[in-house]
């Protein structure tokens, strides 16, 4: 097992170079097998039901927020992708930011300071499956009481994947 160092952060006082090891390679793609965490322990040298245990506690003490499929949306159909900048009055971000994430065509929703040429404060991505998504777009300003947006449109994919920390 290789060395490692310490990590010391805000919400515990340090991660062990075991959860260092099993949270490098629970951050890439999990095995496509019946026992995905089997195979991650043997590639770890431990058991199964380390590497799990190990897993539950960097959940609990906050250090893994959740577990997910990562779907690549223009392969499923959502090939009209847009981040839109959203000019929200000063102490209304919050609520423009709910009423903007109750829309599932949102993936991200970003209050950002300082403001973007000065009044765009909220940053959304959303994704469409086809062009017609000024309608949407409409919708979903009236539904945030916002009235003053820009729409970025995504011409190319340069680079998608996940962030690796260890």
């Amino acid at each position: 097992m290789p060395q490692h160092r310490i990590l010391k952060t805000h919400k515990t006082s340090a991660m062990s170079p075991l959860e260092i090891d099993v949270a490098r390679l629970i951050q890439a793609d999990i095995p496509l097998t019946g026992r995905p965490f089997r195979r991650i322990a043997q590639t770890a040298g431990m058991t199964e039901e380390e590497v799990l245990s190990i897993a539950r506690g960097l959940k609990a003490r906050g250090m893994i927020r959740k577990f997910a499929a990562i779907v690549r949306h223009q392969k499923v159909g959502y090939t009209h992708n847009v981040m839109v900048l959203w000019a929200v009055a000063p102490g209304r971000a919050e609520k423009g930011g709910r009423a903007l994430s109750r829309f599932a065509e949102i993936t991200h929703c970003y209050e950002r300071t300082p403001p973007y040429a000065g009044r765009y404060n909220l940053f959304t991505m959303i994704h469409f499956r086809n062009e017609q998504s000024e309608a949407r777009l409409r919708e979903m300003a009236a539904a945030a009481g916002i009235d003053d947006f820009k729409v970025l449109r995504s011409l190319e994919e340069f680079k998608k994947n996940s962030m690796e920390y260890f």
